[in-house]
């Protein structure tokens, strides 16, 4: 479901030394640039529910505490055309308002406007999914979309 309006809406990276990271409301998606020609052998992966250590030929990419919380056994890395890891963590807290600020505590943050772009995007993910019927894949937002958006539960058919 969340795949279905990434594919449409685009994503909004952070780019990194090593690459980008980027995330919907479920999961958080790493991009890791490696030397052409990369074994999966030449990696070394390690994705915990608070912390992630990645290694490659013996050189740490990352290592590092996670902004928050995953589901470590449903935590998967793929070695793609031997040249790109990507990584991918399903987030516990799956509210349009848990937007990750950063990648990792204190590291790899997000700036200003690519906050702004992906808090954004979240909010218009949540409205997806409230209204299935609806095509929010080329709407714009103004307004109080930090948070994940407006409440309207309160509001009644």
């Amino acid at each position: 479901m969340s795949v279905h309006f990434e594919e449409r809406s685009g994503v909004v990276p952070c780019k990194t030394p090593w690459g980008s990271w980027y995330q919907t409301m479920e999961e958080v998606f790493i991009e890791v640039d490696v030397p052409h020609g990369t074994s999966a052998k030449d990696v070394k992966c390690r994705l915990g529910s608070k912390d992630i250590e990645l290694c490659v030929k013996g050189k740490e990419i990352i290592k590092g505490k996670l902004y928050d919380k995953t589901v470590s056994d449903e935590a998967t890395w793929t070695l793609e055309d031997s040249c790109l890891i990507r990584i991918i963590l399903m987030k516990t807290n799956r509210e349009a308002g848990n937007c990750w600020t950063s990648l990792l505590e204190g590291e790899y943050c997000a700036n200003a406007w690519v906050q702004n772009q992906m808090q954004k995007k979240l909010t218009l993910e949540r409205f997806q999914r409230e209204n299935p019927g609806f095509d929010f894949s080329g709407a714009e937002i103004s307004g109080n979309y930090a948070g994940g958006g407006p409440d309207f539960s309160s509001l009644s058919d």
